[in-house]
């Protein structure tokens, strides 16, 4: 497996991070003007190796979300702000994790990082999946795109847990056990063509 270069996580953040920060402030306007809370979101996350991090986003649901629902998002959940579902339908939200790009806890490409409490579910012979940086964009996550609509059953977190993480893992082990760079340039191109908004 081929890593997705460094350096090239380095110059891309970085420039986006300049590029976008008009819109990033249009945001983070957006998001205090509409609803009381933070500008950024942020959550444990495991990372390569099984190292925890602090993952970023734009905050897209209420500031008690945590305390009043479910570590999953289901679809038209009632916790999104109205800025929110717009945020999420064309994936600005995730655009905050450049900050996680360029401090080195993610890459452009690589494997989504889980809640560690998912994590702990992992099935042990895809386990391997956590010897690779995580990602912004995976093979995985662009496979399952609308995730949040595929769980409609009352026990979506078990749903979630026994049907689409394991997956999920098993599309990702497969991709980053083979993948070249050529491989996750044509990942990267899928992935911002296919940012037209969804649903709402």
């Amino acid at each position: 497996m081929v890593s997705f270069p460094r350096w090239l996580d380095i110059v891309s953040s970085c420039l986006g991070l300049v590029i976008l920060s008009p819109l990033f402030l249009f945001l983070a306007v957006s998001i205090k003007m509409t609803s009381r809370g933070p500008v950024f979101f942020t959550s444990e996350r495991v990372g390569k190796g099984g190292r925890c991090f602090r993952l970023y986003k734009f905050r897209s649901m209420r500031k008690d979300a945590a305390v009043i629902g479910s570590g999953i998002t289901m679809a038209h959940d009632p916790r999104i702000t109205r800025i929110g579902s717009r945020m999420r339908a064309w994936k600005l939200d995730e655009l905050a994790q450049l900050i996680n790009v360029m401090k080195g806890e993610m890459s452009l490409v690589g494997p989504r990082p889980e809640d560690p409490r998912f994590v702990e579910h992992y099935p042990a012979e895809l386990r391997s999946i956590l010897e690779y940086t995580p990602g912004i964009t995976s093979a995985a996550s662009l496979v399952f795109r609308h995730e949040s609509s595929l769980l409609m059953s009352v026990n979506h977190e078990d749903e979630y847990i026994t049907k689409i993480l394991p997956e999920k893992l098993r599309i990702d082990v497969h991709y980053f056990s083979n993948a070249t760079f050529s491989d996750h340039m044509k990942l990267l191109v899928r992935t911002i063509f296919g940012m037209k908004a969804d649903p709402v």
